[in-house]
């Protein structure tokens, strides 16, 4: 009998990380969509070897890097990803042009009570022209948010992880 119950709170929890994550992916193509002014998109998946990606702090696995593509048009890059809240986490999507410059950042899904102000336009416009081999520094480049210090710092350091991932991806000749 516990058997049974075991497998079923797997595959129950199986189902629910598969929506979660298309309601993810749906988010992330919304803010695509009106960022590059588009109705629709293809993405062109960037596949990083196992050995590549355990020399980057920012995980590159799946569908979660990709660039943009428009009519047969090279848009841009897009980085989905997920950082940690005070007990949660959130996700988020991050927009590079063809240098890998930061156009765009977006929280997608916060599933904390407090701390949602670092989803706010404001906050993360300051990610934006941001590039492989730069750093921030929260509290000094990147403005705290009172009541949002653990998310704030999480991003900020999410943001410095995939821009020295990439900074090790363009060494290593894979952008």
């Amino acid at each position: 009998m516990m058997d049974k119950f075991i497998v079923l709170a797997i595959i129950i929890l199986l189902v629910n990380t598969g929506k979660q994550q298309e309601r993810v992916t749906k988010k992330a193509e919304k803010v695509i969509n009106k960022f590059y002014e588009i109705e629709n998109f293809s993405k062109e998946l960037i596949s990083i070897d196992k050995n590549l990606n355990e020399c980057t702090p920012s995980e590159f696995a799946g569908d979660n890097f990709f660039k943009v593509i428009h009519n047969k048009e090279f848009k841009g890059y897009a980085y989905i990803g997920n950082a940690a809240s005070m007990t949660a986490s959130f996700d988020y999507l991050v927009l590079f042009d063809e240098r890998l410059i930061i156009t765009k950042s977006s929280v997608l899904i916060y599933r904390e009570e407090y701390g949602g102000e670092i989803g706010s336009k404001r906050w993360l416009k300051q990610f934006i022209g941001k590039k492989g081999g730069n750093t921030l520094d929260y509290g000094n480049e990147i403005i705290a948010i009172s009541g949002a210090t653990i998310s704030a710092t999480s991003m900020t350091k999410a943001m410095n992880d995939i821009l020295n991932s990439l900074k090790i991806l363009q060494t290593k000749g894979k952008l």
